[in-house]
């Protein structure tokens, strides 16, 4: 009977305890506890604004903060680098992409790979491989130039990169944004099927049907707080979260 609570602290990857972000004198989070697990997608939902990709700034180094955040059973000081958190485990795919426009798509591939190269790993090739296996459009495309490729190539580009380091922990910012409801469901395939391979996925989303069907696990953000939470199936039915999030009248649709 003591074995679920030890398998799952086992494969807990990241808990993080009362955790605050300030800009200046306002607080953008406030007390937030989350936990996310091996093989486990977990969505944060919420509006614009809401403090999401505040949250995961905070998470890879790049936003200082209060609180406690554990990652792979280590706590993480106030110190911690972005560059040691990404040698790791811990990848970030950011909102805007962030992709060298004027590089091949080979080339930004191998710019996600280049800490475990720097680190002794001389496997970059291989991991390509498995990049395009996951993605093949990008190996159709692999001596284009990043910066003329589709918003969609664009996101499989941005995910590709950031598998190039053998991610435990992917932190994913909205991948669906700008995207078309056709390419938006095969992103989110894709994300599914990296879940298969155990790696922790982190998915902050304003598109919250589409992120609520995909995840395991699920919070809601607002405001900077987390106010609701629980497995996904029952937040996707919860009266409060259909109101704001889900129902025909909401604000926040899943574009169509």
């Amino acid at each position: 009977m003591n074995a679920l609570p030890e398998e799952s602290e086992r494969n807990l990857v990241l808990e993080v305890r009362g955790l605050s972000v300030s800009y200046g004198k306002v607080e953008a989070l406030h007390g937030l506890a989350l936990q996310v697990h091996r093989g486990e997608i977990v969505t944060v939902i919420g509006p614009n604004g809401a403090g999401k990709t505040t949250l995961l700034s905070a998470l890879i180094g790049l936003l200082p903060a209060r609180g406690e955040i554990i990652y792979l059973g280590e706590s993480q000081g106030a110190g911690r680098r972005v560059e040691q958190l990404v040698r790791q485990g811990m990848t970030l795919v950011p909102e805007k992409r962030e992709l060298f426009a004027e590089m091949s798509v080979a080339d930004n591939l191998l710019l996600g790979a280049f800490d475990r190269y720097r680190a002794g790993h001389r496997d970059e090739l291989e991991t390509m491989d498995q990049v395009f296996d996951i993605f093949p459009r990008l190996m159709e495309r692999r001596a284009q130039m990043a910066g003329t490729l589709s918003g969609g190539e664009r996101q499989m580009l941005a995910m590709g990169r950031a598998l190039m380091a053998k991610p435990r922990l992917l932190l994913l910012d909205e991948p669906s944004l700008g995207l078309a409801p056709l390419i938006i469901r095969e992103i989110f395939r894709t994300v599914a099927q990296l879940k298969k391979t155990g790696v922790a996925i982190l998915l902050v989303e304003q598109n919250a049907r589409a992120a609520l069907q995909l995840a395991d696990y699920g919070y809601v953000l607002e405001t900077g707080e987390l106010c609701l939470e629980g497995p996904s199936r029952e937040l996707a039915t919860d009266p409060r979260v259909i109101e704001s999030y889900l129902g025909l009248g909401g604000r926040h649709l899943e574009p169509r």
